[in-house]
């Protein structure tokens, strides 16, 4: 589809008595701002095709926004995606779209405003002229919104939203291996890939854990696979571990060892609510942080050995 600007000049918002429309040369009938932007209930910020180098704080943060009524909602995080506001998110502020622009009140980032473009049929791009920068959103319906790619596109973030990742299970089956002795995992946000592990007893409380190593963990894309990534931890040289790593649900990951055949899954504990990105932080430091960049993971090419599942969402 041609990109098509949805910002109208006066003049023509005057003949067209209809305040901030789109045309599609496919359509008779011209679309309201308004009426596009609340016709999906959920657009996907797609943080790796964002343009510019400036940056709007909310925008940053959140994985999903929705235009509901005038109140605007986030998914600022991947735990809960599919139940926290009915999957809407949490209210973040207002929106007006009125005449020629698109004016977003953020709860926490003040009012910016935007240029909307359509350049696909469920496709827009928000420019703000003050930063330069221009984010994509992809829009859905709940019913239809690919969570599995959303979790796995954005896995880095998803292993960074508990306090510790807890060792529940460690199959019989595969190779005993030093890995067995881990039950504890923490990703730490924003510091380049970098992780703590404890090997403390299960049922240890996540603030009495004590951390016994710290190193650096890379993510790897699968050649032919969206849905699956290899997870590296880098211990000790030779002692590095890799897994295929799989999302069984928000709070519940699978590993499965590559180098010994075992699988062992993991749970979430003390959960992590972001509410907003970096660049603010100084307004509520009680409040956790962080800011969605791009990340390129390099790719690697092996046959899955883990069993393929679709993400359980509530």
């Amino acid at each position: 589809m041609k990109k098509i600007k949805l910002l109208l000049g006066t003049a023509l918002v005057l003949l067209l008595a209809s305040s901030c429309s789109v045309h599609d040369h496919d359509e008779d009938q011209p679309v309201s701002l308004s009426e596009l932007i609340s016709s999906y209930e959920l657009w996907y910020v797609d943080i790796h095709s964002t343009t510019g180098k400036g940056k709007v704080p909310f925008l940053q943060n959140a994985f999903t926004l929705s235009f509901r009524g005038g109140t605007l909602y986030a998914n600022n995080n991947l735990a809960g995606i599919g139940s926290t506001g009915n999957g809407f998110g949490i209210d973040v502020g207002y929106y007006d779209a009125f005449n020629e622009a698109l004016t977003i009140d953020h709860d926490v980032d003040g009012t910016w405003g935007f240029e909307v473009y359509q350049t696909a049929d469920n496709e827009i791009e928000l420019y703000n002229p003050y930063t330069d920068t221009s984010y994509f959103l992809a829009g859905y319906q709940r019913s239809n919104f690919d969570y599995d790619k959303v979790f796995y596109d954005n896995i880095h973030y998803f292993l960074q939203e508990y306090g510790a990742w807890a060792k529940t299970y460690t199959a019989p089956q595969g190779e005993p291996n030093l890995f067995d002795e881990e039950n504890f995992l923490r990703f730490l946000p924003d510091t380049g890939g970098e992780f703590l592990s404890s090997r403390d007893r299960p049922g240890t409380a996540v603030n009495n854990i004590i951390w016994d190593f710290t190193g650096d963990y890379e993510v790897f894309d699968v050649a032919g696979d969206p849905y699956l990534k290899v997870l590296t931890l880098h211990y000790d040289s030779p002692d590095n571990e890799r897994f295929e790593l799989s999302v069984i649900d928000d709070k519940t990951i699978e590993w499965y060892h590559i180098g010994s055949g075992r699988i062992y899954r993991f749970s979430g504990k003390n959960f992590i609510r972001y509410l907003k990105a970096e660049s603010n932080a100084a307004q509520k430091p009680e409040t956790p942080v962080r800011e969605r960049k791009k990340i390129e993971n390099k790719t690697i090419h092996i046959e899955r050995q883990s069993e393929s599942r679709k993400i359980k969402v509530s």
